[in-house]
């Protein structure tokens, strides 16, 4: 009986799950601030989406870039204001939120969505 539950489970063909369209990814972070974390950095940046595809990011030390976000052969990429080079990422919607894949310089970054997080967007390079 065990040997038939296993058969039964490698007889299964793996759901492969979707990467999030550009609407699906505008509709889940527009008017949203989220928080995200890697393996192993718990603190790596934080996101305003604004509207009009819009962006604000900041790492933790206060250092903020505005840019955009927009859809490019399945992937979300973003430019940012003074950077030259955008950023792609393959985006996941997980139970969890969101998963982003580095696609810009595969095998480099994984990115967690941080649920619930209250951390606060600080830009000490930009006057008020």
């Amino acid at each position: 009986m065990r040997s038939l539950a296993i058969c039964l489970v490698l007889a299964t063909p793996a759901v492969a799950q979707d990467t999030m369209t550009g609407p699906e990814f505008d509709a889940y972070v527009t008017g949203r601030t989220i928080t995200f974390r890697t393996a192993t950095n718990p603190l790596f940046g934080i996101e305003r989406y604004l509207e009009g595809r819009r962006v604000m990011w900041s790492d933790f030390a206060g250092t903020c870039q505005y840019g955009v976000w927009f859809e490019s052969k399945g992937d979300i990429c973003f430019r940012y204001e003074g950077d030259p080079e955008h950023k792609c990422w393959e985006i996941y919607a997980e139970p969890e939120g969101l998963r982003g894949i580095y696609t810009t310089r595969p095998d480099t970054t994984v990115i967690y969505e941080v649920p619930d997080s209250d951390a606060p967007l600080i830009c000490n390079d930009l006057s008020s």
